[in-house]
Formats: structure tokens, C-alpha cells, sequence
């Protein structure tokens, strides 16, 4: 070995040394910062010619493992999500109260029951009638309270995630600055590991908002890409766009860097999904699920006050926006009904017995006169006579009373669609509604759609998790039966059939289900369908929609005729044995008050909403089950969270093992990179004597 190849290869030990000293150096020094990756000296052998000439640098390197930084990007994305929907949740339960308070939700529709339970012992008491009204009252106004603020929720909820697709943005915009930054320095051999240090949080970061994949690109830094490969952070980066309206469940698009095509991603982690899916998915199932067991609660009291009677008799009963019309309203009764005309005592003046089921209408007990759909208006007019009158008006039926008479009804054994006559119609409600809130309409396939022929039904179809799929306009037909509109709907040409089928139920209840492989949902973009001439559109009378579901728990309220006067109220019941001239209606009956009292323990159908599906249980019951169904959901998602934390503090652990500042290691390191120089050193030295002396030889 030559004096030259000593020298070299002596100094470029002592190059090397001085380089992993830094290192170490570097290493100690950020022993306690967040986001520092260790690094090391890359060194490799210096061969010329065949022979050794010592130790080259061969650039800087972080310590990472690639499966684990991917792991605890994966766990800290799942642990974001169910962290913002816990939250958004546990908010939400809170707004039904404290379930061991008297103020919580539930109990407020038990104090209902008992406050009427105690005006049936005593009905002549103003106080008692006053005081199970504003217990009604009070109930229908919290639940109306509570519906607004869950969507209120929803509206916090679409701008934070309006919020994190613009930090999103940024840290695209970041992380793809930062791969420019890293590559310029690789290709001189500087250390990039600070930059690349950044990154590394600017992606852990993005982890936290949304899942994403990330790949080390060839030349430094890293590929950004969505679950399906689209590339957001790369030579640049893509624009994150949230796509949402008021009707449709809203979605994220990509469009890269140099491109006018936005292409729909899939979320499946992160808080952006858990944001999204609280928006599209637990919040409606709660304002529905809420919807549907108040409209059921309101509908009981009001079949218990239709089966009631009030003494003296109204002079009129106006009845609720069915929205149909008579004939098809009337159609599928059975059973029968007593409509009395009784004056100002209670006397009986005036019975008209309907019997649906045999199609006839007698007055005062004697042979029945036939009647159809079609003239069952005209033949009830005609069995009131001078006593009363009959109307039917923009889908409401009024009764009235003539000569200072009053009405009373029994319900007898009529039934459509699990309602009695009187409280079908709503003629003796006691509980109102701004709108529809009862979804079995009781239409068939073969009764007439009623809807005006060329009124266009927009739909929005999406997969589960919000993505577009298409949009189909439908036109109501011109056939007039519900079997030619569910036709026009499940079209595969114009309506949803290659996603789906509209079907209709035992009730008349209208549905939407899809079928694999998309799974779709359907939403309502726009309706401008009429049945009849100003009557509900489509989406109305069969509650399709978030618009029409989100806001059917507040719009009942306590009908204003007996708020302002209490002794309006049925309290009691019609005796339709009574023979004219006898006592029908009697003061101090408090049968229909205690009617009114036990309604919640009578079976109901519920309809799928929320967590629970299609069931027939009391209202009692369903409000048990609604309760614990809340408190069920948010302590699922506290689980999930906790688990997904428990997941994601495992994977950064193990990932900070290899990544982290091991001090005892580092000082290890160090006393051999120091004993490396002093040997590259000493070697230096030795040859610079054998130099000199080989000079003073010569």
C-alpha cells in the first residue's frame, strides 16, 4: 500500500466518522422531539482499481419501517373516525336528558299518560284538562327541540367537514412541495431527513383526516394515492372537493394537478368518513327514528280522542289533509262506525250508522241504503238530512251539526290500515300536524295514483357511502293506477330498476331498496308532482327524503281549539245503543280520558326507521326500546374508539421503536464513531511520520 492510498484511506475514515457523529449528534439532540426519525450514515466501501481505498459516504437515511409507519397511519385513521363519531353522538344522547331525571325525554310521555289518567277520575276539572294539555304540549315541544338540534348537529357536522377537506388540501399541497425539496437534495447527496421529517407529520396528519395510501418514490419523498390508487400528492397535488346539497349525501372528489376530470374517492377511515357518515347516516337515523315514535305516540293519543266523545258536542269535526281523494280514501274500510247528532244535554237526535263492510248507510237503526267510493259523500249527506252536513275539501272531510246540535262518533269495529274511521280522517284529533307524518297512506296497487300526469320526481342514486352513481328524472304516467307509477319508477330505462325497485307496502307505505352489487340509495333532488290540484307531491304524501324526514317531529302540536278552551275535549263516549231521545253522551264520563291514558300500551305497527326495523309493539315499549337503542349507539361508538386508540397507541409504539431515540444506543454509537475517528486519526498521523522520515532519507 502506497502513502497516498494510507493517507486516503485514512481520511476518508475520519470523513465518515465526523458524518455519523453528526448523526448522533443530531440523534441525542432531538431525543424528545415529536416527529424526529433517527437517522444514519449510509457507508460503503471505496474500491478503485480493485483496491480498497477506505469508506465512502453513501448519503443520509432515516430508520423506518414501511409496514409500520403504514399500520400506524391505518390505526390513527380508524381511531380519528370513531373519535368524531362518538363525539357527535354522545352530543346527541345528551340532548334527550339524563335518563334518571324527570326531565328526560321519555318520561316526559309517561307524565302525558298520568296527567290524563287523573282527569279521567275527575273530567269536569278545567285544571286536570289543562294540565294533560300542557303535558302534551310539553312533550311535542321537546321533541320538536330535540329534532332541530340533531339537525342543527348535522349542519356543525357538513362544516367541519367542509373545515377538513381545506386542511386536507394544504397538506397535499405540502407533503407534494416537500418531494421537490427531498429530491433536489438526494441528487447532490444532502441530508434531506429534515424535510423528509416534516412530511412524515404532514402525512400523519392527513392520516388523521382521511385514509390514504403512500408509496417512497424512486428519486425521495413519497406518492400520495386514495383507496383506489388515484394519485393526490405526488410531482403535484390534487384538489379535494366536498360535493353536498340539503337532499343528497355528500361525497369527496380528486382532481389532479393539470386536470379538468374530478373523480369520486372512497373514504373509509379517517375523520372526514366519520364526519360524513354522521352526517349521512347516524344523525338521520336519529331525527327519523325520533320522527317516526313521536308521529306514532301523537297518532295514539289521537285514536284514543277520535274513540272518545266531548260533552256538549262540537257543532263541527274538520278533518286532517289526508291528501286523497274521497273515493280512494274510503275504499278498503271495513268494519262498522255510529256518527250521532246529540244536543246540547247529550240526547241522542240523530244516528247514521256506516257499515264498510257491507257498503250501506242507515239513519236511527232501519234498513241501510247502499253506497260506493264513489257516492259515499253523497249517501252520508243524504242520511244526515236537515241534522248535519257532510264535506270533503283539499283531501279533509268537516262534519257539521245544524240547529245548535253537537257531533259524537263511535269508532265501532272500522279499520283501514290499523286506523278507525273518525280517526283516519282526523275528524276529533287531538293532536295536529303542519304536514304528513303518517306515511300509510293505504293506497293500493290497483287504486289510482291520483298524481298529475307529466309531474317529474328527481332522483339521486348513491352507493352506501355517498358516491354518485346517476341521477333519473321520473315522469308520473298517464295510466292511472299505483301500479303503472311504481312501473314509470322501477323503469330500467328512466326510473331506478338497475339499482333498485320502489315497492309498496301492506299499509301503502312507498319504499325504496337497492340490490347488490351497488347497494344503492335513493334521494330526492327535486318533485314537482301534484296529487290533484295543489295536493301533496310524491315525496310528501309517502315521506320520501331527508327534507320531508328531518323535520316530521316538529310540525305536531296540540290542536289550538282545545288549548284555548279545555272543556272542548272528548272525555268520554258515545253510547251508540242509545235510542233517539235517550242520553248518548253523559257529563262526567271520564272513559275517554282513560282511553287516552292507557293508548300507549295498545300494539302499533312501526315502520323501519333508525336502528330498528319494521316492528308491532306499544308505544311504551318502542319508547324503551328508542331510548336504550340511543344509549346503545354511543357507547358503541365510544367502544369502537376506545379499541381503535388502543389499536393506534400499539402501532405507534411499535413504530416509534424503530423510528424513536434510543439514548443508551446512540451513546454506544457514539464511542464507536468517536474511537473510528481517533483511529482514522492516529492512522493519519502514522503516516505523516513515515513521510517525514522517508524525506530525511532521502
Amino acid at each position: 500500500m502506497t502513502l497516498g492510498v494510507a493517507l486516503k484511506t485514512a481520511a476518508s475514515g475520519l470523513q465518515a466518522a465526523q458524518a455519523s457523529l453528526r448523526a448522533v449528534s443530531d440523534n441525542i439532540a432531538n431525543v424528545n422531539t415529536p416527529g424526529y426519525v433517527r437517522k444514519a450514515v449510509n457507508q460503503e466501501q471505496n474500491v478503485v482499481d480493485g483496491v480498497g481505498m477506505g469508506v465512502r459516504i453513501d448519503g443520509v437515511k432515516r430508520i423506518t419501517d414501511q409496514y409500520l409507519q403504514m399500520a400506524s397511519l391505518s390505526a390513527a385513521s380508524d381511531a380519528k373516525r370513531w373519535d368524531a363519531v362518538s363525539q357527535y353522538l354522545d352530543n346527541a344522547q345528551s340532548l334527550f336528558g339524563d335518563p334518571s331525571a324527570d326531565g328526560f325525554f321519555f318520561n316526559r310521555l309517561e307524565k302525558v299518560y298520568g296527567a290524563f289518567a287523573k282527569a279521567a277520575d275527575d273530567p269536569s276539572s278545567t285544571l286536570l284538562r289543562s294540565q294533560a294539555l300542557g303535558n302534551v304540549e310539553d312533550f311535542l315541544s321537546e321533541a320538536g327541540r330535540i329534532n332541530s338540534q340533531i339537525v342543527s348537529l348535522g349542519d356543525t357536522v357538513e362544516t367541519q367537514i367542509s373545515a377538513g377537506v381545506t386542511q386536507a388540501n394544504g397538506l397535499l399541497t405540502e407533503i407534494s412541495k416537500l418531494n421537490g425539496d427531498i429530491n433536489r437534495a438526494k441528487l447532490v447527496g444532502a441530508d434531506a431527513s429534515g424535510s423528509e421529517n416534516i412530511q412524515s407529520q404532514l402525512l400523519d396528519q392527513l392520516a388523521g383526516l382521511m385514509n390514504v395510501r403512500s408509496a417512497p418514490r424512486l428519486g425521495g419523498g413519497v406518492d400520495v394515492r386514495s383507496v383506489e390508487g388515484v394519485l393526490l400528492a405526488g410531482n403535484g397535488a390534487a384538489k379535494l372537493t366536498y360535493n353536498a346539497t340539503s337532499t343528497t349525501p355528500g361525497y369527496i372528489t380528486a382532481q389532479p394537478e393539470g386536470s379538468s376530470n374530478q373523480q369520486p374517492i372512497q373514504l373509509t377511515s379517517g375523520e372526514l368518513r366519520g364526519l360524513m357518515e354522521l352526517r349521512d347516516e347516524e344523525l338521520p337515523k336519529l331525527y327519523d327514528q325520533l320522527g317516526e315514535f313521536v308521529s306514532r305516540a301523537a297518532d295514539q293519543l289521537n285514536a284514543a280522542h277520535n274513540a272518545s266523545a266531548a260533552y256538549p258536542g262540537p257543532a263541527a269535526m274538520v278533518g286532517r289533509d289526508t291528501g286523497l281523494d274521497l273515493p280512494t280514501a274510503v275504499t278498503g274500510f271495513t268494519g262498522t262506525s255510529t256518527l250521532a247528532v246529540v244536543n246540547a244535554a247529550g240526547v241522542m237526535q240523530k244516528t247514521v250508522a256506516i257499515d264498510f263492510s257491507a257498503g250501506t248507510i242507515s239513519v236511527n237503526g232501519a234498513a241501510g241504503a247502499a253506497f260506493t267510493p264513489a257516492t259515499f259523500l253523497a249517501g252520508l249527506n243524504t242520511a244526515l238530512g236537515a241534522a248535519g252536513s257532510a264535506t270533503f275539501t283539499n283531501g279533509a272531510l268537516t262534519l257539521n251539526a245544524t240547529g245548535g246540535n253537537g257531533l259524537a262518533i263511535d269508532e265501532g269495529t272500522s279499520a283501514k290500515t290499523g286506523r278507525a274511521f273518525s280517526h283516519f280522517f282526523g275528524l276529533n284529533d287531538l293532536v295536529k300536524s303542519t304536514g304528513f307524518t303518517n306515511y300509510a297512506t293505504g293506497l293500493t296497487a290497483t287504486d289510482n295514483h291520483g298524481f298529475t300526469p307529466g309531474g317529474q320526481i328527481a332522483l339521486h342514486l348513491s352507493t352506501p357511502d355517498g358516491r354518485p352513481i346517476r341521477d333519473v328524472t321520473v315522469t308520473v304516467p298517464a295510466a292511472p293506477l299505483m301500479s303503472d307509477l311504481l312501473n314509470s319508477l322501477n323503469s330500467n330505462a328512466t326510473g331506478v330498476g338497475l339499482y333498485g325497485a320502489f315497492s309498496l307496502g301492506a299499509n301503502g307505505e312507498l319504499t325504496f331498496k337497492g340490490v347488490a352489487p351497488t347497494d344503492a340509495q335513493a334521494s330526492i333532488l327535486t318533485d314537482n308532482t301534484a296529487r290533484g290540484v295543489g295536493g301533496p307531491a310524491i315525496s310528501q304524501l309517502f315521506g320520501l327524503g331527508v327534507q320531508e324526514r328531518s323535520t316530521r317531529a316538529g310540525r305536531l302540536q296540540v290542536f289550538a281549539a282545545l288549548n284555548a278552551n279545555p272543556t272542548l275535549m272528548s272525555m268520554g263516549k258515545l253510547d251508540a245503543t242509545a235510542a233517539i231521545g235517550a242520553i248518548g253522551v253523559r257529563p262526567g264520563d271520564g272513559r275517554g280520558a282513560l282511553g287516552v291514558s292507557i293508548s300507549g300500551d295498545t300494539n302499533v305497527q312501526f315502520q323501519a326507521a333508525g336502528s330498528l326495523g319494521q316492528v308491532t309493539m306499544t308505544v311504551q315499549r318502542y319508547a324503551s326500546e328508542f331510548g336504550g337503542a340511543i344509549g346503545r349507539g354511543a357507547a358503541a361508538a365510544d367502544t369502537r374508539k376506545s379499541s381503535a386508540e388502543a389499536v393506534s397507541s400499539e402501532a405507534t409504539s411499535r413504530r416509534q421503536s424503530v423510528e424513536g431515540v434510543n439514548l443508551d444506543e446512540e451513546l454506544v454509537n457514539l464511542t464507536t464513531y468517536q474511537q473510528a475517528f481517533n483511529a482514522s486519526a492516529r492512522m493519519i498521523s502514522a503516516a505523516n511520520d513515515l513521510f517525514e522520515t522517508l524525506l530525511n532519507i532521502v
